[in-house]
């Protein structure tokens, strides 16, 4: 089994805590031992009534380019995909204190899925974004499907989905998908809205969080559901795997529908 050690880094700064994804060589693809990593973090600023608010950024070029297609043909699926929380043990986590995105690279696949799984959204601008899992025999099912089309009108969500095409942090603002385009390290400006939130009553902070997720939460049992479903399928396809070497032998998938 991998080891979990130095996936995910932890820094408390007062009462915020700053949660680093660090698989930089890997473009934090997320595996198994990652993915338990950040659900380590999570629990921890969760548990800690000293935090209030926390940031999740990446080392290296890219924020995370998702699931980690050597750990999927291995067999770590399950873990990564159906795990408490699912992907990264994040996506579908019940949470009760902010999480804000520092996005200071490419967020593609599971990346974008654990952007839109956050509750602020900070962007260096030039970053790509995109859900481009139909591209290899897979679904967007980290959420992204879904919450896409709960935030965009559908005709948006299914050029994001459908095409999996890349879009860049100009357009995801214009879309309504982030909240600020930074062209500094979008560090900065994510400190200064976690100051922001550690400075406002914790109690209400929760209770306001829990109510602007309201409309989407009501919902979410059923989707995850179906969205379960379809991607178990998918994962246990020929075509998922036939698109995970296609990927990896940088070469066209040779489809066959089963």
């Amino acid at each position: 089994m991998s080891d979990d050690t130095d996936r995910v880094l932890f820094e408390q700064r007062g009462s915020i805590a700053i949660v680093t994804l660090n698989r930089p060589d890997q473009r934090n693809a997320m595996d198994a031992a990652m993915t338990r990593a950040l659900r380590k973090a999570i629990d921890r600023v969760e548990e800690d009534d000293n935090l209030r608010v926390a940031i999740l950024a990446a080392n290296g070029p890219s924020f995370c380019a998702g699931l980690d297609l050597k750990a999927f043909l291995s067999g770590e699926a399950e873990d990564i995909l159906f795990g408490p929380g699912r992907f990264g043990g994040f996506v579908s986590r019940n949470r009760t204190k902010p999480v804000i995105a520092c996005v200071q690279g490419a967020a593609l696949a599971g990346g974008f899925e654990l952007v839109l799984a956050c509750d602020l959204v900070v962007a260096s601008r030039g970053v790509s974004f995109g859900l481009p899992e139909a591209r290899i025999g897979l679904i967007a099912g980290a959420g992204g499907a879904f919450r896409v089309g709960q935030r965009v009108p559908s005709v948006i969500a299914n050029e994001i989905v459908l095409l999996g095409g890349k879009f860049d942090a100009d357009q995801a603002l214009q879309w309504g998908l982030i909240n600020r385009v930074t062209g500094d390290d979008p560090m900065t400006l994510c400190l200064s809205f976690a100051e922001q939130i550690a400075d406002n009553a914790p109690l209400s902070v929760a209770a306001s969080l829990a109510m602007a997720r309201a409309p989407d939460f009501a919902q979410e049992d059923a989707l995850w559901q179906e969205n379960d479903r379809l991607l178990r399928r998918l994962t246990e396809s020929e075509d998922a795997a036939e698109g995970a070497r296609a990927f990896a032998e940088k070469r066209k998938p040779d489809w066959r529908g089963r």
